[in-house]
C-alpha cells in the first residue's frame, strides 16, 4: 500500500510537485533513491522483485504507482514494480504505453499506474481494478491530485485528509518556493486514523483500520509493516529536479536528496 499526492501543471513553479509513501514490510530488501546501473532511471528499488513505485529519468519522464486495497491477490501474478521501470526504458508517450498495457493488465494484481512527460506535459493514469472491468485509462488533468489504494481521488478518509493538507500548504506558500523537508514532516508522518464507520469495508476491519492514516505503522504475523520511505520529487520550470527521500535503513530514518536537469530534446 502507499499513498500519493501531488499538484500537476498548476503551479508557477512547479510543473510537477509529488509526495509518496512507501508502505512494505519492513524486512523485504531494498535500496534507497539512487540512479540504477547502467541506466537513466532515478529512484528506489525493490530488491526481491526488482521493480520500483516510484522513479523518473533524465528524459523527464516519471512513473509511480499504488495497490489497490482487495481480499484476494494472485502469487503468480507479474510483479507490479516493473510497470514504471519499462514505461521509463521506452520512449513511447504515456498514452501510446498505456494503451499497450491494456492487452497485459489482467496479469498484475490490482495496480494504480501513474506515467508522465515533462517534456510534452502529458499525465495518463491507468488502473486494472475493479476486476471484469475495462482497464481504466485517463488523461489526468492538471491540479491537485490525489491517489491511495482505491481508484484515482477516491474519497478515502486518507486521501481526503492528505489532498485538504497538501492544498492548504501549497496555498499558505503561495507562488513561493516550498521546503519540502518540511512539507513531508508536517504531511507525510500524519497517523491519524479514519473512523471505522468510513473504511471501505473490503479486508478485515482491523487491517484496514492500521491502514487508514497517511503514515502507517502495524506489528503483524509477517512481521512489521508500514512506511519505509517518503519522497518528494520536484520539478521546476527551468528543468531542475529534486529527489528527496526520507527512508528506514536498520530501523534508522535517514535521507537522501538526488538532483539534476531534464534534458532536453535535440
Amino acid at each position: 500500500m502507499c499513498i500519493a499526492a501531488f499538484v500537476w501543471q498548476a503551479h508557477p513553479l512547479y510543473p510537477l510537485l509529488l509526495l509518496q509513501n512507501r508502505d512494505e514490510y519492513h524486512q523485504r530488501p531494498s535500496k534507497p533513491v539512487a540512479w540504477w546501473d547502467g541506466s537513466e532511471i532515478l529512484g528506489g528499488r525493490d530488491e526481491l522483485a526488482g521493480g520500483t513505485w516510484l522513479a523518473c529519468s533524465r528524459t523527464g519522464r516519471v512513473a509511480f504507482l499504488t495497490n489497490v486495497l482487495e481480499l484476494h491477490t494472485l502469487p503468480e501474478a507479474k510483479s507490479r514494480g516493473d510497470l514504471p521501470v519499462l514505461f521509463l526504458e521506452t520512449t513511447k508517450s504515456p498514452m501510446e504505453f498505456a494503451e499497450e498495457l491494456v492487452t497485459e493488465a489482467h496479469q498484475y494484481n490490482g495496480f494504480n499506474l501513474i506515467l508522465a512527460d515533462l517534456s510534452s506535459k502529458k499525465m495518463v493514469y491507468v488502473s486494472n481494478r475493479p476486476k471484469g472491468e475495462p482497464v481504466t485509462i485517463q488523461e489526468v488533468s492538471p491540479g491537485i491530485h490525489v491517489l491511495s489504494n482505491a481508484k484515482l481521488d477516491s474519497p478515502w478518509h486518507k486521501a481526503q485528509r492528505l489532498g485538504l493538507n497538501f492544498k492548504q500548504w501549497l496555498g499558505k506558500h503561495g507562488e513561493g518556493e516550498i521546503t519540502v523537508k518540511e512539507m513531508v514532516e508536517k504531511l507525510m508522518r500524519d497517523s491519524v486514523k479514519a473512523d471505522k464507520s468510513r473504511l471501505p469495508g473490503i479486508c478485515s476491519l482491523d487491517w484496514e483500520f492500521n491502514l487508514s492514516s497517511i503514515f502507517v505503522e502495524v506489528d503483524t504475523p509477517l512481521g512489521r509493516y508500514g512506511t519505509r520511505s517518503t519522497a518528494a520529487l520536484t520539478v521546476e520550470e527551468g528543468g531542475k529536479v529534486s529527489f528527496y527521500e526520507k527512508y528506514l535503513e536498520e530501523d534508522v530514518w535517514k535521507e537522501k536528496t538526488e538532483k539534476y536537469y531534464i534534458q532536453k530534446k535535440k
